[in-house]
């Protein structure tokens, strides 16, 4: 992207409100959450790209996923499939991905039909500042990615273009699942990829090895 493309949705986003920043080579640091905001989030009630209704409770007692966006961002925007690869790996583990649009209604929707996600984006508008920023995002940058654990605990937080290696680490936390990486191979070490997944508690890759195989 070149850099009038860059300063122009820069310009973009201080007209929608002059609201936050958005993170692209700089990083913001991260305060203390406020105790009563995962409360907050689990409150809300939010338009989905398509302007149902949205109930932020399902979340509670989930490990959860949110990534508060935008369109006009552009780390936002990069990231968001990686989202929804990590939303087709965990969602059947009981994984949460939701993301959070610091944006209008409308932007959301036209971004929704032509790019649509796995998981659901959800319209917060300006009004999502006060959540962003509840949860130690003093400065409303963009993107800030938080991982909520079943009991409602900020297990993990990053501002700016989350790292995948870094997220994953997170989730498997969260799932109580162990960091490990089975290699999916072929051959004679078919076996050996169901045991491991078997012996270590991941029973997802072992079907999911088994289905692919089927």
């Amino acid at each position: 992207m070149n850099r009038r493309r860059w300063l122009g949705l820069g310009a973009l986003a201080l007209a929608f409100g002059g609201f936050g920043a958005w993170v692209a080579s700089r990083r913001y640091a991260i305060g203390d959450a406020d105790s009563a905001a995962i409360e907050l989030l689990y409150g809300l009630t939010l338009p989905d790209a398509h302007g149902a209704p949205t109930a932020l409770s399902a979340l509670r007692g989930q490990p959860a996923v949110v990534n508060f966006w935008a369109t006009w961002c552009p780390p936002c925007v990069e990231e968001m499939p990686e989202l929804s690869t990590f939303d087709g790996e965990f969602r059947y583990r009981g994984l949460r991905i939701v993301g959070i649009g610091i944006d209008s209604a409308a932007n959301i929707s036209q971004f929704s039909r032509k790019t649509p996600m796995s998981y659901p984006l959800v319209v917060a508008g300006t009004s999502g500042l006060e959540l962003v920023r509840r949860l130690g995002n003093t400065a409303g940058a963009l993107p800030f990615t938080v991982v909520v654990g079943r009991d409602g605990r900020i297990a993990w937080r990053t501002l700016g273009r989350f790292k995948a290696a870094e997220l994953r680490e997170a989730v498997l936390r969260v799932l109580q699942l162990p960091p490990i990486a089975v290699p999916l191979v072929h051959g004679q070490d078919e076996a050996v990829v169901l045991a491991l997944g078997r012996a270590f508690g991941r029973q997802d890759l072992a079907e999911r090895r088994e289905r692919t195989a089927g």
